[in-house]
């Protein structure tokens, strides 16, 4: 199957866009915050905005290069698009929405993504999980050999969500076309991509498996984005360690090498909570006041001062938390990383 390479330069209003990717076979997602570049680099793809600069090839062939002044035109471009609110024909039924797309495959598309019961509905009589599956069957029935998810859950509502996320996981890996989507939501990134760009002020910052941007965040942002409690403070070497004074006045420590001004990384699973100091291997101990508890699927997220600590139900249940308790989040020194701020 065919690469898809890109190397564009965008102007846009408070910065230039410049981007260099390549998409294999599989999924890769951009993430990052709004009006970082995300939605310029599909509409430039989908041929829908011309870049300054550069060039678009699938494989041999050239969809957009500005030395020798090609751009192929959105009908040229075998793209299937999925716009983030579906952009589906109100008047039309799901059939006919499909088969703007292309006719071939109609059927097929219907029972592949389970709606053949939907076909002689029209968008408004959908819920949204439904509406997507119709978005992605019309973008599909162009028979692309590449695939644009803009914000492919953001339409959806949280319950909707997390059944509608690992259902397209599996319609991604089932066909295996180079596909790019973009979203604000490292979550959804991380589940439905085999590589996650995180895309700041229209530069790629740092790609590579979401699991290898937990382990090694290359900047302060990226650490946040990945779900990272991020503080910052002043190092300087202690023996073996770095201790960092905090801007609070708190005092910690990591394996990690630094001085001067740091960004401190800590993940809330690294973090324990209980009722005072414990005696164990845990060198950095933050005491703080409860100020929020927030249960997600069997955890619970524990918001003490200025971090966020993520405990089992179970621990939540036996230490009787509530919002305004005394307790002291504790994580290790290992668990503490230290990144440069510039």
């Amino acid at each position: 199957m065919d690469v898809l390479a890109v190397d564009i330069t965008v102007p846009l209003r408070a910065y230039t866009l410049e981007l260099a990717l390549r998409l294999e076979p599989g999924t890769v997602a951009l993430v990052g915050p709004s009006g970082a570049g995300k939605s310029t680099v599909l509409r430039a793809l989908a041929g829908l905005m011309r870049p300054s600069g550069g060039s678009i090839a699938l494989g041999a062939e050239t969809w957009f290069s500005s030395a020798t002044r090609i751009d192929l035109p959105p009908e040229e471009r075998s793209v299937g698009l999925v716009f983030q609110e579906y952009a589906l024909f109100p008047h039309m039924s799901v059939r006919r929405n499909i088969a703007y797309g292309g006719t071939s495959r109609v059927d097929e598309l219907l029972a592949r993504l389970q709606i053949e019961a939907l076909a002689d509905a029209r968008p408004g009589a959908l819920s949204g999980g439904e509406r997507q599956r119709v978005a992605l069957a019309r973008a599909l029935a162009r028979e692309p050999r590449v695939l644009l998810l803009d914000e492919p859950l953001a339409a959806l509502d949280a319950h909707t969500k997390a059944a509608v996320r690992s259902e397209l996981r599996e319609l991604l890996r089932e066909l295996r076309l180079p596909t790019l989507l973009v979203t604000h939501d490292f979550e959804d990134a991380a589940v439905l991509a085999e590589r996650v760009g995180v895309i700041v002020d229209g530069r790629l910052v740092q790609l590579d498996t979401p699991q290898a941007l937990v382990a090694a965040p290359a900047t302060p942002f990226v650490a946040s984005l990945t779900g990272a409690n991020l503080l910052e403070g002043n190092a300087r070497r202690s023996g073996d360690l770095a201790e960092v004074v905090l801007d609070d006045g708190a005092t910690i420590y990591s394996t990690d090498a630094g001085a001067g001004r740091v960004g401190v990384v800590v993940y809330p699973w690294e973090i324990t909570v209980s009722q005072r100091a414990p005696s164990d291997s845990a060198l950095n101990h933050l005491p703080g006041v409860v100020t929020s508890l927030v249960a997600v699927d069997n955890r619970v997220r524990v918001r003490i001062g200025s971090i966020t600590a993520e405990t089992s139900n179970e621990s939540a249940q036996r230490l009787g938390l509530k919002e305004g308790d005394r307790v002291v989040a504790s994580f290790k020194a290992t668990a503490t990383r230290l990144l440069p701020l510039r």
